[in-house]
C-alpha cells in the first residue's frame, strides 16, 4: 500500500506529505493500545494535515493504496467514506453523508474526482469513472463513466 501511495504522489510534494502523515497516523488507529501510544502522533496529524495543509481526511477513513491528493486545500472526506485503489481527489471537494448519521459514499478503484465537487449520500462511484469539476453527485455513477453537472449526470461511458 505504501509503495502505491508513494508512486502515485512522486511529483506531488503536498500529496506526498499528506499520504505519509496519513499512513503513519492511520497505523495508530488499529487497536486500543496503539491508539493510546499514538495520541501525540494523531494530534500532530490533525494539526499539520487539517490546519496547515487544509485537508480533512480522518485517519480512521478506509483508504486503499495509491490515493493521490492534488492541491488538497479545502478537501473534506467523511470518516465513513470508503476509498478504493488509485483514486485522485482534488481541492475544494466534499465527500460525505447527506444527513447527520447517514451513510457515506463508496468510491471504487481508479476514480478521478475533479475540483469543487460534492459527493454525498449512500452512493457508489463505479471504478474507472471521472467526476467533472464542480459536479454534485447524489446518485450512483456506473463504472467506466464520465459524470458532470449539478446534479451530476452521466455524459458517456469511457469505453464508448
Amino acid at each position: 500500500m505504501i509503495k502505491e501511495d508513494l508512486s502515485s504522489n512522486k511529483n506531488n510534494t503536498k500529496g506526498l506529505l499528506f499520504i505519509i502523515f496519513f499512513r503513519i497516523s492511520q497505523f495508530f488507529t488499529k487497536n486500543i493500545i496503539l491508539k493510546i501510544i499514538g495520541i501525540p502522533i494523531r494530534i500532530l496529524y490533525k494539526i499539520f494535515v487539517e490546519w496547515v495543509l487544509g485537508i480533512e481526511i480522518p485517519d480512521t477513513t478506509s483508504v486503499k493504496g495509491g490515493l493521490r491528493v492534488m492541491h488538497g486545500q479545502g478537501l473534506i472526506v467523511n470518516t465513513n467514506t470508503k476509498i478504493g485503489e488509485y483514486v485522485t481527489l482534488r481541492h475544494n471537494t466534499t465527500i460525505g453523508n447527506s444527513k447527520s448519521g447517514g451513510k457515506s459514499p463508496i468510491i471504487e478503484n481508479n476514480v478521478d474526482i475533479g475540483a469543487n465537487c460534492v459527493v454525498i449520500g449512500d452512493i457508489i462511484i463505479g471504478e474507472n469513472s471521472i467526476i467533472g469539476a464542480g459536479s454534485v453527485v447524489i446518485k450512483d455513477i456506473p463504472p467506466n463513466s464520465i459524470a458532470v453537472g449539478n446534479p451530476a449526470r452521466v455524459l458517456k461511458k469511457n469505453n464508448e
